[in-house]
């Protein structure tokens, strides 16, 4: 009769993945064949560790088992394990990178290849508005002559004799095998009689590829935009790696920049706080109009909605914030100061609309009715 998969690895029923694990391997570690040869009640108790393994870490076999026990796992478990080598070898992720074991007759492993990264300087202007910029990549590629297998055209690749083509060397180590790579044919499982010439023999070579990145507007500095497939080529026909160009914005002499929205400084006279102004201020598209409200005071955002930076993939736009700065006069005349006393008195002593027309004379008297 078999035994409950929850009892076999000692945890509960609502045990989590990491948690069966662990268990899965201190059961592995104590019944492995090699550290209890000859033994037929470890080796069993190895199988059926392997087995209530095999369910419990699949959600949809750990389902199925959870509701209509063993038969719902009929087939789909472990059982059919013949021997220890078939264990390692469903079981790579456990032995192989926890312990180091392997099957021997498991060959080469394809592994994907390294991202690459790239710094690209872009002006205020494409990241505001987006751009497509063609970079020029030194990049190493599969060789083309012998499509990446490294060997001549109509040369023989034979397998290695060292591994038998696993490109794993399997040694003891007291009561454990390690499986480490093969020296003679450098993990590939194989000997190449003649080396392609272009390559050397390696599969890959190295050369300046150009490529079209398109920078969606409104990006910022520290922005990653990713390019699949555009970094190093796999090992052992594994998938290529990923480009990842890290954009770094120049800054605009017009602007600051907060978010997606954009400051920018306006200066105004005195006079023209006093009796309000029609301001051109600068703006993505060209310049923009202003109202500037009587009686603002120095210091003051005024904002222009939907004037600042696009937000990446939305449609949707930041704000033009416009900071007022209202100017001292430094020299005056002597009517100029004299007008600005009467204006003062104005003040004190009159209703507004002399103060108004104060105001007035005082624009004249500067120039700039």
């Amino acid at each position: 009769m078999q035994r409950d998969y929850y009892e076999v690895l000692a945890v509960s029923r609502t045990a989590g993945e990491e948690e069966i694990k662990r268990a899965y391997r201190k059961l592995a570690m104590q019944y492995h064949p090699d550290r209890n040869p000859g033994n037929a009640e470890a080796e069993q108790k190895f199988k059926e560790a392997a087995e209530a393994y095999d369910v419990l870490r699949d959600p949809e076999k750990r389902a199925r088992y959870d509701r209509f026990g063993h038969a719902g796992v009929q087939g789909g478990g472990a059982g059919g394990f013949g021997s220890a080598e078939d264990i390692f070898a469903h079981f790579s992720d456990i032995f192989g990178d926890f312990f180091g074991f392997s099957s021997a007759s498991r060959g080469p492993r394809a592994m994907a290849g390294a991202d690459l990264r790239y710094n690209l300087s872009i002006s205020f202007k494409q990241a505001a508005k987006g751009d497509e910029i063609t970079l020029s990549l030194p990049k190493r590629v599969a060789c083309k002559d012998c499509n990446g297998s490294g060997a001549a055209r109509d040369s023989k690749v034979e397998t290695c004799r060292h591994c038998n083509g696993s490109g794993q060397i399997r040694r003891s180590q007291g009561f454990f095998q390690i499986a480490m790579p093969c020296n003679a044919c450098q993990g590939t499982g194989q000997i190449i009689t003649r080396p392609c010439p272009r390559c050397k023999g390696e599969g890959i070579v190295a050369e300046v590829r150009e490529l079209v990145v398109r920078v969606p507007a409104g990006v910022d500095t520290g922005t990653r935009l990713r390019v699949r497939g555009e970094g190093e080529p796999g090992v052992h026909g594994g998938p290529p790696g990923d480009l990842y160009v890290v954009l770094t914005v120049e800054p605009d002499r017009r602007f600051q920049r907060e978010g997606q929205n954009l400051l920018c400084t306006q200066e105004i006279t005195f006079v023209q706080a006093a009796l309000g102004h029609r301001a051109e201020v600068p703006g993505l598209d060209g310049s923009l109009s202003l109202e500037i409200p009587r009686g603002v005071q120095s210091g003051a955002i005024l904002r222009l909605s939907g004037e600042g930076l696009p937000f990446p993939g939305r449609n949707q736009r930041g704000d033009l914030l416009v900071e007022i700065k209202v100017l001292t006069p430094t020299r005056l005349s002597e009517k100029q100061i004299e007008l600005l006393r009467e204006f003062e008195k104005a003040g004190e002593e009159k209703p507004m609309e002399k103060v108004k027309r104060a105001a007035k004379k005082i624009k004249k008297a500067m120039g700039m009715d």
